[in-house]
């Protein structure tokens, strides 16, 4: 065998990136393309096409772009030549000039600071006020490439740079959005796994957060805890006073809160309703509303659905400031953030006036995204709970399903003999026999002994109700075999 003279091999490779996972992206999503390359080829499968409902990918769904969100980036990526056409409104034009004017050379191809453009920021702080009515300093928000980079950047402060029981612990939601355990487990972190509730709707209870930090702090330093609401994968919407015990308690045992609030215009079901940690922070007064906080936003879901753009943002509140200086110089070494992402927060952020040309074409189209997620999440609720051996809880919030399958123990020794988890094989089956690409709950993390899968609610409402049709005939069919 010839000597491997390579300076990285599996051996030598930081032992992080080999453990880390991303199940949204992981060995079912490579199945599934591969099935996409062997339909083209002609080989003949029970379907015509892949149905990736894997991923929250709006627009690879069917989605619309927002006409508004792309008149003003086609104005400031092209303004010598579209600025006096006709076919741009005014409101529009106003957006990209600001913007322009805020830009090094007037160009979106030069650098900006790499917290971002100040006239964004000064955007942002606006909406955040009007959102809160509480205010922002335009200081405390950084635009990043989309939220995942933003909350990177503020978890690679909390790490101590020790290992064994000084280093970090990082406090995640089980079921959590896989780029958290993927985060921690490249910085060599620990994840401090605290479950919610599933016979309550995904609820968040103290006495699980107390239960998970106690049994962590002979293996961490517990420095941080992320909450995402509305969920992902599991679509709850937080109450107020399910916030306000969370913030009780990192005020209690010293934590930073990270607030991951993406889907904060994502909100369906009766009764709920979107709070900002900041905002419940701030009403509740001293000594909670000089606690750290990092509140993530992203262009990616929402109505908009511009996830190819990558914009995002942060709004870090209460850093200590030298602190801070260090937060400003680890993000410089990134220069800055792609510039048409930043351009699509700020028209999120300042969309058209009422009174404005563009207002009520720019109305419509959001109402209109929005009341058909909204229509989407209740039928797959309804359809999942109608299956035998599917419980689903109501879809809240977000762009997902989170159904708990039932599985014979059949089935789940044929998984053990796989050698997979018992609902990756139940998904692998699953896009083998009908193109339906979904997550395994395990990839998500999931309370020993259940088993789930993560579907998208984004595929149109008539396409979606095919999928569902195919998916409940293989349901029966996979019960049926392993019975």
């Amino acid at each position: 065998m010839a000597q491997n003279n390579k300076v990285l091999t599996l051996e030598t490779l930081n032992p992080g990136v080999k453990e880390m996972e991303y199940a949204v992206r992981g060995p079912i999503v490579a199945r599934a393309g591969a099935i996409e390359s062997e339909i083209k080829q002609g080989q003949k499968k029970p379907f015509s096409q892949v149905v990736k409902a894997n991923i929250g990918d709006c627009h690879a769904t069917g989605q619309k772009p927002i006409t508004f969100i792309r008149q003003v980036q086609a104005l400031v990526t092209c303004p010598d030549v579209l600025m006096a056409s006709s076919d741009f409104p005014d409101d529009a034009k106003q957006r990209a000039k600001r913007i322009l004017e805020g830009c090094k050379g007037q160009s979106i191809g030069s650098y900006t600071d790499s917290a971002g453009l100040l006239v964004i920021r000064e955007d942002i702080a606006s909406y955040i006020k009007e959102r809160d009515g509480y205010p922002s300093d335009p200081s405390d928000i950084v635009l990043s490439t989309g939220a995942s980079d933003g909350i990177k950047s503020i978890m690679t402060l909390l790490l101590t740079g020790e290992n064994g029981p000084g280093k970090a612990g990082i406090m995640i939601p089980v079921p959590q959005y896989p780029l958290y355990s993927a985060a921690i487990c490249e910085f060599r972190a620990y994840p401090i796994c605290y479950y919610l509730k599933e016979e309550e709707n995904w609820s968040l209870d103290v006495s699980e957060l107390e239960r998970a930090i106690g049994e962590s702090k002979p293996h961490c330093k517990p420095r941080a805890i992320c909450v995402i609401n509305p969920g992902n994968p599991t679509g709850q919407v937080l109450t107020k006073e399910n916030i306000q015990n969370i913030i009780r308690f990192a005020h209690k045992h010293k934590l930073f809160i990270m607030a991951d609030e993406v889907y904060q215009h994502n909100i369906y079901a009766k009764g709920s309703e979107f709070f900002s940690f900041k905002k419940v922070m701030m009403e509740m007064g001293a000594p909670y509303n000089t606690m750290e906080l990092a509140s993530f936003m992203s262009a990616s879901k929402g109505f908009m659905g511009e996830c190819g753009c990558r914009g995002g943002y942060a709004e870090v509140i209460n850093l200590d400031p030298d602190v801070k200086a260090m937060y400003l110089k680890s993000i410089s070494a990134k220069l800055c953030p792609p510039v048409t992402g930043q351009v699509v927060m700020d028209v999120i952020v300042n969309p058209p006036k009422k009174g404005e040309p563009s207002y009520e074409q720019f109305c419509k189209e959001k109402t209109a995204v929005l009341d058909q997620l909204k229509e989407k999440a209740q039928l797959v609720t309804k359809v999942f709970n109608s299956i035998k051996g599917i419980t689903c809880n109501e879809v809240q919030g977000a762009m997902y399903a989170f159904p708990n399958i039932q599985l014979p123990p059949k089935a789940v020794a044929a998984a053990k003999a796989a050698n997979q988890s018992p609902d990756a094989f139940y998904c692998f089956a699953l896009l083998e026999a009908t193109g339906i690409c979904t997550v395994p709950g395990s990839g998500f993390k999931e309370k020993p002994g259940t088993y789930h899968f993560r579907t998208t609610i984004l595929p149109p409402v008539e396409e979606l109700k095919a999928v569902l049709g195919q998916f409940e005939a293989f349901h029966k069919e996979f019960l049926a075999k392993y019975k």
